[in-house]
């Protein structure tokens, strides 16, 4: 299981949960933040940092955000950004894209 960044983020992007995860797995989209979920190892760090509660656990999505866990799993696949596992946001930088699903999310 892993963590999920959900809809809140969208259009905030506070980054306090870049500063804290140990292992560089929080990327960053053009409107959120995601996580990959092969390179999350569960730590937790980033949840209580988040000021818009947008991070939770796997099993404790909100059922109104449980869209999200796919959303940033898909957001690695070579259909988004082919980014896969990198091994770090450092490596690759902002992407200049979204996950269909947020690029295209309206409030």
């Amino acid at each position: 299981m892993v963590y999920v960044i959900a809809e809140p983020c969208i259009d905030v992007k506070d980054r306090a949960c870049v500063e804290e995860c140990p292992v560089d797995c929080i990327y960053e989209g053009e409107r959120m933040l995601y996580i990959q979920p092969d390179e999350c190892i569960d730590c937790a760090a980033c949840e209580p940092v988040c000021p818009v509660e947008a991070i939770a656990y796997e099993d404790d999505i909100p059922d109104m955000w449980t869209e999200f866990t796919a959303i940033n799993r898909e957001f690695f696949e070579d259909s988004v950004t082919g980014l896969g596992a990198p091994g770090g946001a450092a490596v690759v930088g902002v992407q200049a894209t979204d996950h269909p699903k947020v690029a295209n999310w309206s409030f």
